[in-house]
Order: structure tokens, then C-alpha cells, then sequence
């Protein structure tokens, strides 16, 4: 990262700029206010990871991604000079390039559950993360561009779709942007969900920005918990909520967390809420039978 600290002057600054875990919170919360349209990936992204990493500077991995992007312009336009035409394969090729051989980009295949490849800022650091993390990557890269390209409701493990004039390709960011036909679509899926699942028109819906982000945070969430550190775990779905305040279900998951933490007062609110909303009457029924445990063990 050392190459990718910005000059001073080109510094960015704007009204909801962000140094610190606290001001990176807020942004988060700032986001969650806004239209999915309007969310940035890339600094909503970078505000997650900020979350825990005090003394960090976020403006170098701010710098990174426009970096990142102007790059992917510069190597198009420049293909284009060399009177390239401009087809869906060239810009495959060279947003594989970009990330992957100029950058160093790659899935942590070795590593797969280390937390650092659900943080945004580790993987920018490392090189290394998870489909999810480096698809957003992709997509802050191509968007930069003015390309079509969308993340998409794949199950298990996120892929990224291509579009230009009609033709479409899916590509594996954790694959080093492996293009995905049918027949390996379906095997992915099998390994994922087992072997009597079968594709479907909802697995190749295109996803949020806001989608993505829950997703990155749904990762680094489970991987906390794994570890048993469920006071960094309430952080992750605290911010979930902020960036996703119609989302009722995080309400469950900070009743079990702060249940884990001792805090029963606010487990108990939490999950008094989540009653409330569920639509559900088994989720209801669950909900209310951890209360009920929680208040006859207050202590």
C-alpha cells in the first residue's frame, strides 16, 4: 500500500467524510438513509472496514480505488488507440487484467475463513478475499468505467455479470474473474446448497449495492461469531441495522449477541422488537421462547 497514499492535494473532501470508527459509523448511517441508487459501494465499503481499525487512514484506500479505476480507463482507452474493437470479451479481459495481474488481486483459497477476507480494507491491503469482497471490487472498478456490471443473488458464493449489447457473462471474482457457464454454475450450486439443488431465474437477479454490503457484513459476522467474540459482532450487525433500517431480522441477531454479552435488558428489547415485526408466526414463536429465557434468568 505504500504506493498508494495520495498527494495532498488530492485529497477528497466532502460533508460526509469520515477518519475515525465513530465518523465511519455515522456514514454507515448516512447510507442506510439514502436511496439503494444513491449508496457508494466503495466508501460505504471502506467505512465498514474502518469500524475496527482505529488510526487507520482511510484516504490511501480511497486513492486505491480510484486508482483502481482509472487504470481500467487508462488500459481500455488506450486498447481502443490500437483500433481494438470495443466487444464484451475486451473488457472482460481487461478488467481481469486490471485487478487480477496489474493489482494483485486473488481469492484467499488457502485461508478462506480468516476475517480479514470479509474487511474491505484488509483485503485492499492484502490482495486477498473472499467473492464477495473482491466482486465489489470489480463492479466499483467497471461502474467507474461506465460499464454494466451487477453483482447477483447466487447462493453461497458471489458472482458478477457483465453486460454490453445484448451479450452477458458471468464471471467468478474469487476465480480470478473465471467465466461461469450453465454446467458449472450448476455444479457450483451443488457444492453450496447440495446435490438435489437446481438453478434458478432468482439466483441471477442483480443485487443491490445495499445487498452487497449486508452480504459482505453477513461474512465477517459469522466469522466472529465463530471465533466467539460476539462484542465485535454486535458492532457488525449494529451497522447492519444502520445501513439496512427496514431490515427486522438483525433484530434477532442482536438479541442472541447481546443475550451471549450478559446484557439482557437490551436483548430483551431487541427481541421484543423483532417480535413485533416478524410477519412470521414460527419466528414469533422462536423469538418468544429465548425472552422467556432471558427473563427468567435475568441475572
Amino acid at each position: 500500500m505504500s504506493g498508494d497514499l495520495p498527494p495532498e492535494d488530492e485529497a477528497l473532501d466532502d460533508l460526509h467524510r469520515f477518519e475515525t470508527p465513530d465518523e465511519a459509523f455515522q456514514y454507515v448511517r448516512y447510507a442506510g438513509s439514502q436511496q439503494d441508487a444513491e449508496i457508494d459501494l466503495g466508501e460505504t465499503a471502506l467505512a465498514l472496514g474502518l469500524l475496527f481499525l482505529p488510526g487507520i487512514r482511510p484516504e490511501r484506500y480511497r486513492y486505491h480505488l480510484r486508482k483502481l479505476g482509472d487504470h481500467l480507463v487508462e488500459e481500455f482507452q488506450s486498447r481502443l488507440r490500437q483500433k481494438e474493437a470495443d466487444t464484451l470479451a475486451l473488457r472482460v479481459a481487461i478488467l481481469k487484467k486490471v485487478i487480477h495481474e496489474s493489482h494483485g488481486y486473488m481469492g484467499d483459497e488457502s485461508n478462506y475463513d480468516d476475517i480479514q477476507n470479509a474487511n474491505f480494507i484488509r483485503v485492499i491491503e492484502r490482495r486477498r478475499g473472499l467473492p464477495i469482497a473482491l466482486g465489489i471490487l470489480y463492479i466499483i472498478a467497471a461502474r467507474h468505467a461506465g460499464w454494466q456490471i451487477d453483482g447477483l443473488n447466487f447462493p453461497g458464493h458471489f458472482l458478477i455479470r457483465m453486460e454490453k449489447d445484448g451479450e452477458r457473462v458471468i464471471l467468478d471474482p474469487f476465480k480470478q474473474g473465471k467465466e461461469m457457464n450453465a454446467a458449472e454454475l450448476r455444479q457450483l450450486l451443488k457444492s453450496i446448497a447440495g446435490k438435489g439443488a437446481e438453478l434458478s431465474h432468482n439466483f441471477y437477479l442483480p443485487v443491490t449495492s445495499r445487498d452487497m454490503l449486508i452480504r459482505l457484513e453477513n461474512n465477517l459476522k459469522k466469522r466472529l461469531i465463530e471465533s466467539e467474540d460476539y462484542a465485535q459482532a454486535v458492532i457488525v450487525v449494529e451497522a447492519m441495522e444502520a445501513l439496512a433500517p427496514e431490515e427486522y431480522r438483525t433484530l434477532f441477531d442482536k438479541g442472541i449477541l447481546y443475550a451471549k454479552l450478559g446484557q439482557k435488558g437490551q436483548a430483551a428489547t431487541a427481541l421484543e422488537r423483532y417480535i413485533e415485526k416478524t410477519p412470521h408466526a414460527r419466528d414469533k414463536h422462536q423469538a418468544r421462547l429465548i425472552l422467556q429465557q432471558i427473563k427468567a434468568n435475568p441475572e
